[in-house]
């Protein structure tokens, strides 16, 4: 248990705990004086289904965190006064823009629509007098990339790192009676800075796309006890039968944890009680397993309890139980197995790129649409490339049934691992936001596999950051470098589980091995341009195709090549470039704006399908 001596604002890190200095705040904005109004949506080059949905009273109204849901929190998203420039704006001055949050300050639904390496945000808002007494957690899903938090002007906590979560308990900055300001000041410079940045570019062109700046994802605040839960970190352990919790809790008082498990029709499964510090084991007897095809979960409750059985604390959660690993076939060669069985995973390259929101998509049926989308046509396996998701998108994942592949964002992607390998700095930042990562994932039921590297960008020290990731979670596969064959990359170490091929347009012919299994990281990239719904700038494409027609003919010959190397080489998984087109990339299987599936659905479906039998003893 954690113990905290004095009620002083705290900021934690929810896994890798850190302090940035506050940011340097200059005298005035460098972007030009805007008029004083309301928030207003710019015109993305781009609109989806669900552009015209968001606004300051429904920005991603849905709890952000659903496997740590509590009862009592209110969201702090909407409209938040902004300014912004290329020096850091006056933190007491007008700020004379209007901003929604939590779309990025370059999305079109942010309101603002252009990059700024300094941005201030400020909103005021009022607390329930019935959470007078609580300890209050102001939390932020993401801010790109530093972030330093005022409230009421005191300054209470910074963050680097704009992949991860950060909570900041503000209880003694805060004033009974009165309303709340919260100011936040952030920091972006992109590829000219040394943070991990996937994708992001300062010039978008390519296979590199748009900036997403500052506060992108869910801020919040909810009142807690003292003594209160921070983490559940729940593993399931199908050999044993049980659910594994390691509980993280913040607070002074001792207290027991009861964990109770149930069905969905609220059956009782087991109810287990221990000390609080102890890892937990909660039994799941004769468990449904979790799979693509059938993916049940468990609901879960976590209640922290005093010596005299009172509620200190209660959350909410759910988990799957799965396991995955690898298995040797009937040829001793390494295969990935789901659940002790060998499954082909046949995937699809996920961006997590919307025309209208950039890395943030603009509502939570937005989110589900593009699972449903992929599962529709037949994939069990999303690829989430050189991103993080809000966690409302895993909760999908896991209630959909698709399985997750997870890259850690890269350094530099232009210029890591071909011109010259990451600074000292760089290298820092990368292993303490990996960590976060893993720490901040690590109970998703639906991710199997983590990547820590692509093509050689910003690569370094590949056999110990994989062990590091592997002991950090030894229940997940790791690809450790996933294209290594291509792309000035790194020469193979021989580390992880998964030899990893990139092939466009492939299919790629890796082996498997009796040491580690093989796979297609990436291959296809079938363009097809379809008028009315470009984003501005030159159309590419692996290789183009000029029909749907013939489209989804050569996914069709692409699929039997693939079936070919599966047979004989023995391959475990295959992922196809792309979910959806992303700006000047036309090569999704939908359109960047998801009003268009390109290729016919039922062929698609059944060229899957035939894929997965046939890499599927």
């Amino acid at each position: 248990m954690q113990s905290r001596p004095s009620r002083r604002p705290a900021v934690r890190h929810l896994g890798v705990l850190s302090m940035a200095a506050a940011l340097a705040l200059g005298t005035a904005p460098a972007a030009a004086a805007h008029p004083l109004k309301g928030w207003e949506p710019a015109e993305p080059p781009l609109t989806t289904p669900w552009t015209e949905q968001v606004g300051p009273d429904n920005a991603l109204p849905e709890y952000p965190r659903p496997q740590l849901r509590r009862d009592r929190w209110k969201n702090l998203n909407g409209e938040w006064e902004y300014a912004g420039g290329t020096t850091p704006p006056e933190r007491q001055g007008q700020l004379g823009e209007r901003i929604l949050v939590p779309y990025p300050v370059e999305s079109g639904l942010s309101g603002i629509q252009r990059h700024d390496d300094h941005m201030l945000y400020r909103r005021s808002f009022e607390l329930p007098s019935e959470w007078r007494d609580d300890e209050l957690l102001l939390h932020f899903g993401a801010v790109d990339q530093e972030a330093t938090v005022w409230v009421n002007g005191e300054r209470v906590g910074s963050h680097r790192g704009g992949y991860t979560s950060f909570t900041i308990d503000v209880t003694d900055a805060l004033r009974p009676g009165s309303r709340q300001q919260v100011t936040v000041a952030a920091e972006d410079t992109n590829e000219r800075g040394e943070h991990p940045i996937g994708k992001q570019t300062d010039t978008p062109g390519g296979i590199f796309y748009t900036g997403s700046s500052g506060i992108w994802r869910t801020v919040w605040i909810e009142p807690v006890s003292r003594t209160h839960l921070t983490e559940l970190n729940i593993t399931p352990r199908l050999d044993s039968e049980t659910f594994h919790l390691a509980p993280e809790i913040s607070g002074p008082d001792t207290a027991d944890v009861e964990t109770v498990v149930s069905r969905p029709n609220g059956e009782v499964v087991s109810t287990t009680t221990t000390e609080a510090g102890a890892a937990i084991e909660a039994p799941v007897p004769d468990p449904r397993t979790w799979s693509p095809d059938d993916p049940y979960l468990y609901d879960l409750t976590v209640r922290l309890l005093d010596a005299e059985g009172g509620e200190l604390d209660r959350v909410d959660s759910y988990a799957g139980m799965r396991s995955t690993g690898l298995v040797e076939d009937s040829r001793g060669r390494q295969r990935i197995a789901l659940n002790g069985k060998i499954l082909f995973q046949q995937g699809m390259l996920d961006q997590g790129f919307w025309p209208d929101g950039l890395h943030t998509p603009p509502t939570d049926e937005a989110m589900r649409h593009d699972i449903e989308r992929a599962k529709r046509m037949g994939f069990n396996m999303l690829r989430k490339h050189i991103k993080v998701a809000p966690k409302r998108w895993y909760y999908w994942a896991d209630r959909l049934g698709i399985l997750v592949w997870q890259d850690m964002p890269s350094l530099t992607a232009r210029t890591g691992g071909t011109n010259g390998a990451p600074s000292e700095g760089a290298r820092s930042r990368f292993e303490a936001e990996t960590t976060a990562i893993v720490d901040q994932l690590d109970s998703v039921t639906s991710l199997v596999t983590w990547v820590p590297f692509n093509e050689g960008w910003g690569e370094f020290d590949t056999a110990r950051i994989t062990e590091r990731i592997e002991r950090l979670d030894p229940s997940r596969l790791v690809d450790a470098s996933s294209g290594v064959n291509c792309c000035n990359s790194l020469p193979d170490t021989g580390v992880g589980d998964i030899y990893d091929d990139h092939t466009y347009v492939g299919p790629g012919t890796p082996r498997a091995t009796a040491e580690r299994a093989a796979v297609n990281g990436e291959y296809g990239g079938l363009g097809l341009v379809e008028r009315g719904h470009l984003w501005p700038g030159e159309p590419s494409a692996y290789e183009m195709t000029d029909s749907r027609a013939r489209l989804t003919e050569r996914y069709g010959q692409l699929s039997e090549s693939l079936i070919g190397t599966i047979e004989r080489n023995g391959l475990s998984a295959a992922v196809y470039t792309q979910v959806s087109d992303v700006e000047n990339e036309v090569n999704g299987l939908m359109t960047y704006d998801r009003k268009i599936t390109k290729p016919d659905v039922a062929s698609v479906r059944a060229d899957n399908e035939a894929i997965i039998d046939a890499g599927t003893p």
